[in-house]
């Protein structure tokens, strides 16, 4: 591990000031995902900005009736929350679904947002990874990829996401709280998280010292909503495909819906294509499976991961008549 100087900050303006102003600073909050980078290679920071202390670890009701959550909440809180599990139980289910209880006790709901992917090669640095060295490569094309990306990715990279929480909440459209060196603005949580391009290094938007101060959700549009992960094991593993969904059925048709994939992209995949064929159509197996194929359409799945399209069709397929049919 290389040699890092480590701070103790004081306050959010504080800690934003002192990574801002330092291209080889990062904060350090639950550490679940950095301090394993740290021990790999794969993260070689110089300046350590430790901010689990701060005050960022409330959740709060807003006045439009959504919830406002601290960045430094803890995944077993915001899992457990009562009105996460009764108004949002898609996230409450995801947060569950994810790593172990021991992590969720640590890790926190902004870590959970920015933790990087667990392609084998990023995380090896023996071998070539344009996420990790830019120019050097992507040996996962032709090599091991069966849990990689089939859609959005590019020639330089077929990484994936390895959030759970983070495809949930980009089906509840929440929106993301920072503070960075020019002031505080909010961004939506379609836009923090980008596809590889050109630049697969970067995983998100933000800039050197953005801190996510906390993360706010609207009032939820119906309590039907839901999770569902594949995965190899029944606990502690990362999603082969995921579906995060909200569903509001009326007479039988489809009012309105919200489709988010995890596991099959460099970032969250917000299903936009299969959303804007079922709203006003009728809430059946047959609707939910054509909207699924369409979103489907531009998927590009490599030799070992080409299973990953009819997967994630009957995935969206069941999620959303499990909710057609239920109750919440």
């Amino acid at each position: 591990m290389k040699p890092f100087q480590y701070e103790q900050a004081v306050s959010v303006n504080d800690a934003v000031t002192s990574v801002a102003g330092r291209s080889g600073a990062v904060y350090l909050a639950g550490g679940t995902n950095l301090v394993d980078h740290l021990k790999l290679g794969v993260a070689t920071p110089d300046v350590l900005v430790d901010i689990s202390a701060l005050p960022l670890d409330t959740i709060q009701a807003t006045e439009d009736g959504g919830l406002r959550i601290g960045a430094a909440v803890r995944n077993s809180d915001l899992g457990s929350n009562h009105a996460v599990r009764r108004h949002y139980p898609a996230l409450s289910q995801a947060l569950l679904a994810g790593a172990s209880g021991q992590i969720r006790n640590a890790a926190t709901t902004g870590g959970n947002l920015l933790q990087r992917t667990r392609c084998v090669y990023f995380q090896d640095v023996t071998t070539p990874c344009n996420k990790r060295e830019p120019g050097s490569g992507c040996p996962a094309r032709e090599g091991f990829h069966r849990n990689l990306a089939v859609l959005g990715a590019s020639e330089h990279c077929v990484a994936t996401h390895p959030s759970d929480m983070a495809v949930a909440m980009l089906a509840l459209d929440a929106t993301v709280a920072v503070l960075g060196a020019d002031g505080e603005r909010t961004v939506p949580i379609a836009e923090l998280h980008r596809l590889p391009g050109d630049h697969p290094e970067q995983d998100t938007t933000l800039a050197q010292g953005d801190l996510i101060t906390h993360i706010q959700l609207p009032a939820p549009l119906t309590r039907r909503s839901a999770y569902r992960k594949v995965r190899d094991r029944a606990s502690y593993a990362f999603a082969l495909v995921s579906v995060a969904a909200v569903l509001d059925v009326e007479d039988g048709v489809v009012r309105d819906v919200r489709i988010a994939l995890g596991g099959v992209a460099h970032r969250p995949w917000r299903a936009t294509t299969a959303e804007d064929l079922l709203r006003g159509r009728p809430a059946t197996e047959q609707s939910f499976r054509a909207a699924a194929t369409a979103e489907l359409e531009e998927a590009e799945p490599l030799r070992d991961n080409a299973f990953k399209v009819p997967l994630v069709r009957n995935t969206i397929t069941a999620t959303l008549r499990g909710m057609a049919g239920g109750t919440r």
